[in-house]
């Protein structure tokens, strides 16, 4: 059976992983009969929002640990996650992938990216095995991918300002709609815009289940 890694980046949308993009890939997954392994970075998070009023409190949280309600205490820290041990990546979104996992949310195409991030996505490109992108995460991937001299194709759906980061760090950015997908069959990477465009787990949930299903289709062959 091939496993895959799940990197998280907290839990809530504002400086985490986004919830629902998360529940809803592990669904997809276990339901196509993959594999799947949680991964975080044990580091403490950029900042911390309160996600009732929308604004920044002064509390101290842990990436990995708010990581783990979504895995249901199921992960590791993502120091140990080793592609010569998984057969892809998964990246769900939620903009704490733009703050933990890089900071592209203040550098765009000049971020920095979590080290054992870069890593692992360096690894699985030059080894041909298969990244999915969510969301944001297709803009912290081009980073990546572009500090090691790769670029890809992939969508964060419309957002301008997004899309030209992406064109800046040398990949090409196509526009789609939250249910679509967008691949790269050279790089074996897709995409899908996920909460960048909304606006619910329906439409959302349609994008991931095409984009766990090229995964799968990839994982078979």
């Amino acid at each position: 059976m091939s496993k895959v890694g799940v990197v998280l980046s907290g839990c809530g949308f504002r400086d985490g992983a986004e919830i629902q993009e998360a529940v809803l890939t592990l669904y997809f997954l276990e339901r196509a009969g993959i594999e799947f392994r949680c991964y975080a970075p044990d580091q403490s998070q950029s900042s911390v929002v309160n996600h009732l009023t929308g604004e920044p409190t002064d509390e101290q949280r842990n990436v990995l640990v708010e990581s783990a309600r979504i895995a249901r205490g199921e992960i590791d820290a993502l120091e140990r996650a080793d592609m010569a041990e998984l057969d892809a990546l998964v990246l769900p979104g939620g903009f704490g992938a733009a703050l933990n996992l890089s900071d592209f949310s203040s550098r765009g195409a000049n971020a920095t990216v979590q080290p054992d991030l870069a890593r692992l996505v360096v690894d699985a490109a030059n080894a041909r095995k298969p990244i999915v992108a969510i969301c944001i995460s297709p803009a912290v991937l081009a980073v990546a991918l572009s500090q090691a001299g790769l670029t890809t194709t992939l969508t964060i759906g419309n957002d301008a300002d997004t899309a030209a980061a992406i064109t800046q760090s040398g990949s090409t950015h196509e526009t789609c709609p939250v249910d679509g997908v967008v691949v790269d069959e050279v790089r074996r990477i897709v995409s899908t815009p996920a909460y960048m465009l909304g606006p619910g787990p329906k439409r959302v949930g349609a994008g991931i289940e095409a984009a766990v299903a090229k995964l799968a289709d990839w994982l078979a062959t």
